[in-house]
């Protein structure tokens, strides 16, 4: 069960840990949201991968073996447009605050990164004029794939890592938020209190704090 954030990093490194050990591993992703809903439903599996303050609650509750737990990365938040729309500036806060104010829509998830948005927004005071026009989406994918079908000046915001592995040359990443606002957000994994295959789900979470693990992750947008 993982965050829908380390996708592109985990798809391939699933892959290299069934060579080499030949277990097969089936995930299901959801937004942290989804993952924290799951865990309060009493569902299970092998291995949780989710944000920081998930995976505390499920060791709290026992959920999670905290003496398995492993950093995984941290994803910042990046910004982009529909292929032809105008580029909002990202030179600094304040550059970024015209180009929301102008903005046609701006499109958010309701993941992690999309509750920062929202706190972002009514930190720079603008939380009511942009209201009518913001647009709160599924994930990340669902990011993307509205800016692609929208018109006019729209901006989208979703984890870099998202939209990194997202394949399109209908739409531009931009760059990341100003580093003064970013805001980046930490993946742990544990192996499962209730899981059904504890030595391999143990095996596959060493696996990815290896060195070529690790490359596998920052070439998809998880630092």
């Amino acid at each position: 069960m993982s965050a829908g954030a380390v996708e592109g990093g985990l798809v391939r490194l699933i892959e290299q840990f069934r060579q080499t050990s030949g277990h097969t591993v089936r995930v299901q992703y959801g937004t942290s949201p989804e993952l924290a809903e799951r865990l309060a439903a009493a569902q299970s599996a092998d291995v949780l991968i989710a944000p920081v303050a998930v995976m505390d609650r499920a060791v709290a509750d026992r959920k999670a073996v905290g003496n398995t737990r492993v950093t995984v990365g941290r994803v910042g938040i990046g910004v982009i447009v529909r292929e032809g729309a105008r580029v909002p500036g990202l030179a600094s806060p304040d550059v970024l605050k015209r180009a929301f104010r102008e903005a046609g829509a701006i499109v958010y998830n309701k993941g992690s990164s999309g509750l920062y948005i929202e706190k972002l927004l009514a930190q720079m005071g603008i939380a009511e004029h942009v209201r009518s026009r913001t647009a709160q989406v599924a994930d990340g994918e669902d990011v993307m794939r509205r800016i692609i079908d929208g018109k006019g000046d729209e901006i989208g915001l979703a984890a870099i890592s998202a939209i990194k592995i997202f394949k399109s040359d209908k739409f531009r990443y931009v760059g990341p938020l100003p580093a003064p606002i970013q805001n980046h957000t930490t993946y742990d994994a544990a192996v499962m209190t209730g899981a059904r295959e504890p030595r391999a789900a143990a095996e596959l979470v060493r696996f990815i704090t290896t060195p070529a693990a690790r490359r596998l992750f920052v070439e998809a947008g998880v630092e």
